[in-house]
């Protein structure tokens, strides 16, 4: 579903021409149990893509050993980038800076738990071919195929949360949280300059963002398997991701959206 009819950003479509084809960012905060794997099937599709990829892992603080793995991998991997973040700053403040220093046509971020495979970045991609600016994964739509749920009273909470976000940030939008969007690249240099929060509600600000700059966004149909082990704690982080919607619609009213100065995400600090 489109949050803009128009034409996109910059009027008609374009696609940059930037060597590289595919960026993908991960994220990583203490997730050396599950990031190696992750990125095994990452390098798996995109040796099997006839198209110049990168992968920039974001490790954003943490003392398991993710940095050490996320290095080590990097040594036989050249298009795999390791950036590090000293202390942890949120996923927010990961991901936007992994996508501004992403180099690709197409920019995804993902989780690292990769809850929704790889390979399904061609739809989002084809979705961006059709005309939009941003592709965002969805687990609400009809053809979407998720194949492990979440607990009843977390769906139940993420629905709550997700009426909110409709009412107030983005009408159009029914599933705000999936950890798997891509952008044009001329959208993300759009978009993740005026971002400004480092939290879980980051998602949402992007798409407040993108509606703002005049972007076309659609959500695509995914698949998605629930990892138990989330560290989204759905009680605090709910009503810190309220806070932020407040906080957003404050942000827009004071005009720090239409502002592009590279100063980076307020509020960027540990999450316990």
């Amino acid at each position: 579903m489109a949050l803009d009819e128009r034409s996109g950003c910059f009027g008609k479509p374009t696609v940059t021409e930037a060597p590289i084809h595919l960026s993908v960012v991960i994220p990583a905060f203490e997730e050396a149990a599950r990031l190696g794997p992750t990125l095994e099937q990452v390098r798996y599709f995109l040796d099997h893509r006839r198209f110049e990829s990168e992968v920039v892992v974001v490790v954003d603080g943490g003392r398991d050993g993710t940095v050490e793995l996320a290095r080590g991998l990097a040594r036989d991997w050249p298009a795999l980038v390791v950036l590090e973040n000293a202390v942890n700053q949120g996923k927010g403040y990961a991901v936007r800076r992994g996508m501004l220093a992403a180099r690709g046509r197409y920019r995804l971020f993902s989780d690292a738990d990769l809850s929704t495979p790889i390979a399904d970045v061609d739809r989002l991609i084809d979705t961006i071919d059709g005309g939009a600016d941003v592709a965002i994964g969805s687990r609400a739509l009809a053809d979407s195929d998720v194949r492990v749920r979440q607990a009843w009273w977390r769906q139940s909470m993420g629905r709550v949360f997700n009426q909110i976000v409709r009412r107030v940030a983005v009408p159009d939008v029914r599933d705000t949280q999936c950890g798997f969007k891509c952008f044009r690249a001329e959208a993300a240099q759009r978009i993740f300059p005026r971002q400004r929060m480092a939290g879980f509600s980051f998602d949402v600000e992007l798409l407040w963002i993108a509606r703002q700059q005049g972007c076309r966004v659609v959500e695509v149909p995914v698949t998605w398997v629930n990892d138990p082990s989330s560290r989204v704690r759905p009680v605090r982080d709910s009503l810190r991701m309220l806070a932020d919607i407040v906080r957003l619609r404050v942000n827009d009213r004071r005009g720090l959206y239409s502002q592009s100065d590279g100063s980076g995400v307020e509020g960027g600090a540990p999450e316990a």
